[in-house]
């Protein structure tokens, strides 16, 4: 990423959040990249399930985990099934409120790879609420972002799969070379076209491992499987 600041100077940044691999990749390079000050995390989560939108994730693990990340939180409050327009108002809402340090970024980071009309979208919606959008993983192949995750040692498991897409049995799954190799040929090795959904919970950017329990398989909308993660208590040992 290039820079127009005077030498010495950072940006100071934003990281769209859902504790997905996608997000992770992104902060990692962002945090090793000298023109960036990362300042905060900002997640959107969905009011009543009290969870990470799409994800599924429970909020509590997603707590957890920015402690573990040792960055701030906010969360942007949506209700279910909100549209388009109310998810908007609800970021343009957030952004005329925000604390400190969150107020003070210039720049906002995706995790996005290849998906135009999401970046198209993201892109207008961060200039519109005054931010530099910055996609730090677009337009690279998406097995060497798998590769990269992997060879990082993050930990990461597979939370949400839809099952239109790829085989329920791979739910709750390690996310490492065997996957990979056991992923049918369909299926982008990143989840870059909406297979699955990740969780992150330990790796070279973290202080501690964020621990949890596998809980109950949910099927919503006839397809899409969600694997409840449960925090345990023992979490912050």
């Amino acid at each position: 990423m290039s820079s127009t600041n005077p030498p010495g100077t950072r940006h100071p940044t934003l990281v769209s959040w859902s504790g997905g691999k996608d997000c992770v990749l992104a902060l990692y390079r962002l945090l090793h990249d000298p023109e960036i000050e990362v300042i905060g995390l900002i997640a959107t989560v969905t009011t009543r399930y009290e969870r990470v939108s799409i994800h599924g994730l429970r909020r509590e693990l997603l707590h957890e985990q920015a402690r573990a990340l040792q960055l701030p939180l906010y969360e942007i409050e949506i209700t279910p099934d909100s549209s388009n327009e109310e998810y908007e108002g609800a970021w343009e809402r957030a952004f005329e409120e925000l604390p400190t340090p969150f107020s003070t970024a210039t720049q906002i980071a995706y995790g996005d790879i290849a998906l135009e009309d999401v970046r198209t979208y993201r892109a207008r919606l961060s200039l519109e609420l005054g931010l530099t959008p910055l996609f730090p993983l677009w337009g690279e192949p998406t097995d060497e972002i798998a590769g990269e995750i992997i060879g990082h040692g993050f930990l990461t498991k597979i939370i949400t799969i839809d099952t239109a897409r790829m085989p329920a049995e791979f739910l709750g799954a390690l996310y490492d070379k065997e996957l990979l190799t056991a992923l049918p040929a369909a299926v982008d090795p990143a989840g870059e076209n909406g297979e699955f959904h990740t969780f992150v919970a330990d790796g070279p950017i973290f202080g501690h491992r964020v621990r949890y329990e596998l809980g109950e398989t949910t099927i919503r909308d006839g397809h899409f499987a969600y694997i409840d993660l449960i925090p345990r208590t023992e979490s912050r040992a």
